[in-house]
């Protein structure tokens, strides 16, 4: 009964969400499109000629808004789950974190990429703390990869939870990044306590 309820209050909020219409009337995949454009508004780090690796990707709402921008860079897609082909868009489903799998993205690219964005987050459990533990621990993954693929002066965007490891997450970027900064869009629901961390320029080791 209280799963129903839950999923009643759901849907109607999707009725009601302004961003969630937008998406639709444009055809963007989800509303978490707007999240991107917000983004690289504030930090600048999509261009027409960015190599771009997008983790997390399905249903495909940040790969379509990069692909729209990087018209003459490179969209490399990757998920667990699959998705529908996106224009101009190349997709790889598998685990990111997976050194085998890696190895199998470097092989998309010739030299290394520009940016890579993250929207990902773990599947709820209904534990809050443990779902931000679980996404926070997504993000410290990207960035531990992006160690190995991103140019010197390339870029990390990734979701990031307010709470358990989030000083973790800070910590670590702050080691291997010249530049770290966080920034919650306003396309983002006032109650979630999602964020974004922006990193630049990766340190010399």
């Amino acid at each position: 009964m209280k799963k129903n309820k839950i999923s009643k209050n759901w849907i109607r909020e999707q009725h009601k969400d302004i961003y969630v219409k937008k998406s639709r009337s444009i055809g963007y995949r989800s509303r978490s499109a707007f999240k991107l454009i917000e983004l690289n508004d504030k930090f600048h780090f999509l261009k027409k000629k960015t190599f771009i690796i997008d983790l997390g990707s399905s249903p495909g709402g940040w790969s379509q808004v990069a692909s729209e921008i990087a018209i003459q860079g490179k969209v490399i897609s990757i998920d667990k789950k699959e998705m529908d082909k996106i224009e101009n868009v190349d997709f790889l489903q598998g685990d990111f974190s997976d050194e085998v799998f890696q190895e199998k993205i470097k092989d998309k690219f010739s030299n290394k990429v520009d940016v890579i964005i993250s929207d990902m987050a773990a599947d709820t459990t209904g534990n809050k703390s443990l779902d931000c533990i679980r996404t926070n621990s997504l993000c410290i993954e990207a960035i531990s990869f992006s160690r190995s693929i991103l140019v010197d002066d390339g870029t990390l965007v990734s979701k990031i939870f307010m709470g358990d490891e989030f000083n973790e997450v800070r910590e670590l970027a702050n080691k291997i990044f010249k530049k770290v900064g966080f920034y919650k869009p306003s396309s983002s629901k006032d109650f979630s306590k999602e964020t974004y961390i922006h990193c630049k320029g990766l340190k010399s080791l």
